[in-house]
């Protein structure tokens, strides 16, 4: 009769780890169904961002939605909160003294341009690119402002936008 009892008890106790670990994952799940991650930001301001003699990173100041927190304004940089599948834009509005031209990044990684070039009878030029970006957890995606290239950063005229399609 010990015996069984001892055997029911360490089954009890397996049975009780096994919920435990259960619910634990349960609990992650939920919170990954609920994780939300969109953002769109505007260059702002009241000028032309460029021409610069060199590729330089551009910074989305004027947040128009960051559901997450994923996109930093202070340094423009989106952080993947989670490994997934991403869909990101980039749109921008220029004149044509300079030509327009912007890179998204991955990672240091070229994933898609927007050019434009120079024209002296042409007064506005725009331009714009998507894509979808399978990342991974704490991967990094920016834009740069090609070397001798501008943007308008007149309120919302150059946007930078994107959203978690699906976890992996």
């Amino acid at each position: 009769m010990k015996e069984k009892l001892e055997i029911l008890e360490n089954m009890l106790k397996d049975s009780e780890t096994r919920l435990i670990n259960s619910e634990s994952q349960i609990a992650e799940l939920k919170y990954q169904a609920n994780q939300k991650t969109i953002f769109s930001a505007a260059l702002g301001g009241r000028g032309t961002i460029g021409p610069f003699n060199k590729d330089t990173s551009l910074i989305y100041r004027k947040v128009i939605t960051n559901v997450g927190t994923a996109y930093s304004p202070s340094t423009g940089i989106f952080t993947a909160p989670v490994a997934g599948v991403y869909y990101f834009t980039i749109f921008y509005h220029a004149g044509g003294k300079h030509e327009g031209k912007l890179f998204l990044y991955k990672n240091n990684q070229v994933m898609v341009m927007t050019p434009d070039h120079r024209s002296d009878s042409d007064t506005a030029d725009n331009g714009g690119n998507a894509v979808f970006l399978q990342l991974q957890q704490g991967d990094q995606v920016y834009v740069h402002l090609a070397a001798n290239a501008h943007a308008w950063g007149y309120d919302h005229h150059t946007t930078f936008s994107g959203f978690l399609v699906t976890q992996m």
